[in-house]
């Protein structure tokens, strides 16, 4: 069983690493020709390409010239310390011992614009390229088109070893839809979170992130392969609402955030 969840914005290189152990990610040299593309982007185009401040773009301008291989712990930090945001508020990397960090590895997986697919121990340096930037690299028009059929026929790859071969699709719309379904071969379940507002029960987004990392750090734990063990889920107020799910989509319900 593999869970996929969304990268943040934000990243964190000041707070003191718990761990050494470290691995390099799968897709460094896919990673490297597209910096390649970003690095001839001035301030300017980076800001109109990703839709961000002069401050953000000057940035992400100057993390473009420091990118460099090869990643060392001493230029680069793991991934799941490196994210901050809403996703990794709810897992909370900081608080995973080292047994959990081991099944982590091998059942956590994060979307990237940049690297593709990350494990969390994946040592990556700070950069900042939405999934759907519409990044033209060589014959491509998009990171959708870059990164093609490669990220599914990865994770069938992945799958095709472990003794459960199901998705836990934990990641936003706009990372997910880099993951070509059409090619994945196994079952895909994308759990849904809502909260109780005005009378109803609806998807809030601050929330449903923080509790995709939630769940995350729950199937950690508790050492979850078993797709079927998803509707157990119950931290943070949440609750399984069978009457409002699928199976490819159980619907979880918090009356009081």
């Amino acid at each position: 069983m593999i869970l996929l969840i969304s990268p943040a914005k934000s990243l964190d290189y000041e707070t003191p690493v718990p761990v050494r152990k470290h691995t390099q990610g799968e897709f460094l040299e896919d990673a490297k020709a597209l910096m390649s593309t970003l690095r001839k982007l001035n301030p300017e185009q980076l800001s109109s390409l990703m839709h961000i401040s002069e401050k953000l773009a000057d940035l992400n301008f100057q993390r473009n010239l420091n990118w460099q291989l090869p990643f060392t712990s001493d230029n680069a930090r793991q991934a799941i310390f490196a994210f901050t945001g809403d996703v990794y508020q709810g897992l909370e990397a900081y608080s995973l011992d080292s047994k959990d960090l081991t099944f982590a590895q091998k059942h956590l997986r994060i979307l990237s614009g940049l690297y593709g697919i990350l494990r969390p121990l994946d040592l990556i340096q700070p950069y900042r390229l939405e999934m759907g930037s519409a990044l033209k690299h060589g014959s491509n028009n998009s990171l959708y088109e870059y990164w093609g059929t490669r990220l599914a026929q990865h994770i069938n790859q992945e799958l095709d070893s472990q003794r459960s071969n199901a998705v836990i699709n934990l990641a936003s719309n706009e990372y997910f839809k880099a993951v070509d379904k059409k090619i994945l071969k196994h079952p895909v379940i994308s759990p849904v979170f809502k909260d109780y507002k005005n009378g109803k029960y609806k998807i809030i987004s601050f929330f449903a992130k923080k509790a995709r990392g939630y769940m995350a750090a729950w199937v950690i734990r508790n050492r979850v392969d078993n797709p079927d063990q998803i509707i157990d889920f119950d931290v943070a107020g949440y609750r399984y609402a069978a009457s409002e799910s699928s199976p490819d989509a159980p619907v979880f319900l918090r009356k009081e955030a």
